[in-house]
Formats: C-alpha cells, sequence, structure tokens
C-alpha cells in the first residue's frame, strides 16, 4: 500500500533520512506543556522512539525514529495523555510566547493567554505558505516578535497624575528611551520617544504612573533562507477585540493574495505595503 507522506507531514510526522522513518512533532502552545503531558512524552519516546526528544527553536517538541508501522499506536497513546501531533506544511504553525503575565515582573499582558487564544483561532489553517505567530510580554522581546509572519509584544499606554507625583525623578532614570524629563518642577513625557514599554508606571513609587495595557502588532517578519523584520504599521492595539480583528484582517488578507509557496513578506514585497496597511488601520479603527 503507498505511503501518503504529505499527509503524514500535514499531521506533523517528518520524515528522516532513515526509511519509513519520522520525527513526530508535537503541538506545544506558548512554550507551556503539564507534568503528566510531559509523562505521556517521556513515555511515548521510550516506547517508540530511541529514549529522547528534541527540543526545537520555536518551543516545539519533537520524538524522532518513530517506525512507520508505529505511527497510528503512539498517536493513541499521546492522545491518552491529552498530546497531539502539530502541523507541518502550509499552515498555521503552534504559536510560542514567553512567560510574561504568568510570573516575569517586566510583563505587560498575559502572553500565554493571547498565544492559547490564537491557536484556537488559527491553529492548522492551510494557507498558502506556513504562517506563523509569536507573542511577547514586553519590550525586553524574550520571543523575539518581529521574526514572526504576526508577531504580538505586550505594552502599556501610559498617563501621568501630577497630583500623585512626588517628582522623585526614579521615573527619568527607569525609562530607556529618555522620553521622559523633569522640568521646571514638573514632568515631561515625549509621546514620539516612548515605546511603551510601561517601566515607568512599574518604577513609579507613589502611583503617579498609570498605565492600561495593550499590543504592539508587527507584520511580515520572517528568520530563516531569508531574514526580514516585521514592520509595526499601527498604532498601540488596546483591547483583545480590536487585536482579533487585526489578526482576522491579516491572516485573510495572506490567505486572498499570496501566491503558493509564498510567504507573508514576499506577498507583501511583492503587491507592495500600501494596500495592506490601509485594510490593517481600517480594521484597527473597526
Amino acid at each position: 500500500m503507498a505511503v501518503d507522506y504529505a499527509a503524514l507531514k500535514a499531521g506533523g510526522f517528518m520524515r528522516q533520512k532513515q526509511k519509513n522513518t519520522f520525527s513526530l512533532r508535537l503541538r506545544v502552545v506558548g512554550g507551556t506543556l503539564t507534568v503528566e503531558q510531559l509523562q505521556t512524552i517521556a513515555a511515548a519516546a521510550k516506547k517508540y522512539g530511541k529514549n529522547y526528544v528534541h527540543l526545537t527553536s520555536r518551543q516545539g517538541v519533537e520524538i524522532p525514529f518513530i517506525r512507520l508501522e508505529d505511527i497510528e499506536n503512539i498517536k493513541n497513546d499521546l492522545a491518552a495523555g491529552g498530546v497531539s501531533p502539530s502541523v507541518c506544511g502550509p499552515r498555521v504553525r503552534t504559536v510560542t510566547a514567553c512567560q510574561s503575565g504568568q510570573c516575569c515582573p517586566s510583563g505587560c499582558i498575559d502572553a500565554l493567554a493571547i498565544a492559547t487564544e490564537l491557536d484556537r483561532r488559527y491553529f492548522g489553517r492551510h494557507l498558502p505558505h506556513k504562517f506563523k505567530f509569536g507573542v511577547t510580554g514586553c519590550q525586553n522581546n524574550c520571543l523575539k516578535a518581529e521574526e514572526n509572519d504576526l508577531g504580538v509584544k505586550g505594552g502599556m499606554a501610559i498617563s501621568w497624575t501630577a497630583d500623585e507625583c512626588t517628582l522623585c525623578g526614579v521615573c527619568e532614570k527607569a525609562c530607556r528611551c529618555e522620553a521622559i524629563a523633569m522640568e521646571n518642577g514638573t514632568i515631561v513625557l515625549d509621546t514620539e520617544k516612548c515605546n511603551h514599554c510601561g517601566r515607568c508606571v512599574m518604577a513609579c513609587p507613589s502611583g503617579a504612573w498609570h498605565g492600561k495595557s495593550g499590543y504592539l502588532v508587527s507584520f511580515g517578519g520572517t528568520f530563516g533562507n531569508a531574514i526580514r523584520k516585521g514592520r509595526e504599521l499601527l498604532p498601540l492595539v488596546e483591547d483583545e477585540e480590536t487585536l482579533w480583528r487585526i489578526a482576522d484582517a491579516a491572516i485573510e488578507y495572506f490567505a486572498q493574495n499570496a501566491q503558493p509557496g509564498e510567504r507573508f513578506a514576499k506577498a507583501l514585497e511583492r503587491l507592495g505595503w500600501d494596500d495592506f496597511t490601509r485594510k490593517m488601520r481600517e480594521a484597527y479603527h473597526g
């Protein structure tokens, strides 16, 4: 019976150089697995592989050396422990995320929650080429948001209340962008320099700085055979409803306009950024 290698690849089984042997890529959202899932993966790697796993550069887990005849059995064993295969090929891939919102003191957003929702909405959707989401919680950019087809970076819309300020100068020292200055007995914010990092809010000892969490979205990043930094085309997105509307519009634009085998960045370069930027602004404004 003929082997449908394309279908196997679509389901996360990548051919190795050894005949009828595969490396199984698993679905890991935001780099997070439960202990029970880890135990399930370990047992499967011991039973069907060579007693080890590979951690990918995108927070994934792969079990190498799966034999063709064991594919259905390993899928069943993994499913019983709450683990499922990932996808390969021209589809929305596993969403990466940092631990912001869970335990990182620098985080402006709950990156894992955003990654989980992106995964729920888009994971596995067939597109002209692969499409990657990455979510990072702040300007430290641990997940390198701009390397993704669509990157989400946590930020804050900030404001300052004079009556609550003691003019201690902590915010000025905390600001890495030199956007805050003390002048003539008051605080001056240069909004052109501000990158929405929220460090002033987190550092202020008197609560004079206030922040509302939001999202900085970048488009068209790649990091592979061709390296392109994603572009931020929009102001800070201040609510999730708008974020999903933007993500919907970006995915749909790619689906409708890219050629088969063409990455998002290449499609945008071929078509020009003007029309896409206009559509993203329309989505931003609702």
